[in-house]
């Protein structure tokens, strides 16, 4: 079976106190069955990573620090960017890639999301890597074919044995922030040609050992119908993961 995963993505939100205090507020709910059962990561912005791990660290919860981007450069004139070791030396393990936001406000590449992922994974830090469709894509009735498009570009000249190591969140573009979400039939849909394309690039084991998560408004109201779904191995969590009470339900219900 494969390990549950839940990521909070807690995108350009929270000081650096205020990140302490999430933290700490998850890290006093989390259990010790988590460290087996489940992979936890929470995904501050650059500048709280430490700050984050810290808390944990000191804390001895079972629990990861991701970051939200990163640049697939070791170093160079790249204002703004971090590279994979400046995130390893601050106590990253995971980190997203391909976010829809990222694509839309930072014009971001299926051929970045490549670059990224292979530093990532060279790295030893484990790449969450985002696909999903717009309302527009959807509606045309072509979301399958765009989403295993972007599969197939990410993990382009990546090793089936490096790719199964890595996570995919499919994220529907029209269901992020927006209060609305995928039916678990419309989620599950999308997974499993998720899977169906990693068979196809790979093969059958590799597709049955990468998780994918849903990253579309996951909430307490809905999670039970999402993770029930055979191809659904837990959330990328925006909105919810940014109070300690309802991302710690979402947590347990990944253990039910």
């Amino acid at each position: 079976m494969r390990k549950p995963c839940m990521a909070g993505n807690w995108k350009m939100n929270n000081t650096w106190a205020e990140t302490v205090l999430l933290a700490q507020g998850i890290s006093n709910r989390s259990e010790g069955r988590w460290e087996d059962d489940i992979d936890v990561v929470l995904c501050p912005a650059m500048p709280n990573l430490k700050a984050a791990y810290s808390v944990i660290e000191f804390d001895n919860a079972p629990i990861a620090i991701g970051a939200q981007n990163v640049h697939w450069e070791a170093s160079g004139a790249y204002t703004g960017e971090a590279s994979c070791e400046m995130l390893t030396e601050v106590g990253v393990s995971y980190c997203i890639v391909g976010h829809s936001e990222r694509r839309e406000y930072f014009a971001e590449t299926d051929e970045m999301v490549n670059k990224k992922a292979k530093a990532l994974i060279q790295a030893g830090i484990t790449p969450i890597v985002c696909v999903g469709e717009s309302l527009a894509v959807r509606d045309e009735g072509t979301y399958l074919d765009f989403v295993s498009s972007q599969v197939r570009a990410a993990f382009a000249g990546i090793e089936a044995t490096r790719a199964q190591k890595c996570i995919i969140a499919y994220e529907p573009i029209w269901a992020i922030g927006t209060g609305r979400t995928a039916t678990p039939e419309q989620a599950q849909e999308v997974c499993e040609a998720i899977r169906g394309c990693i068979s196809e690039m790979f093969d059958t084991n590799c597709a049955e050992a990468m998780r994918i998560l849903y990253g579309g408004s996951m909430k307490p109201e809905n999670v039970a119908g999402l993770i029930e779904k055979p191809d659904i191995d837990g959330g990328l969590i925006g909105g919810a993961a940014l109070d300690a009470e309802s991302f710690v339900y979402l947590v347990k219900a990944c253990l039910e």
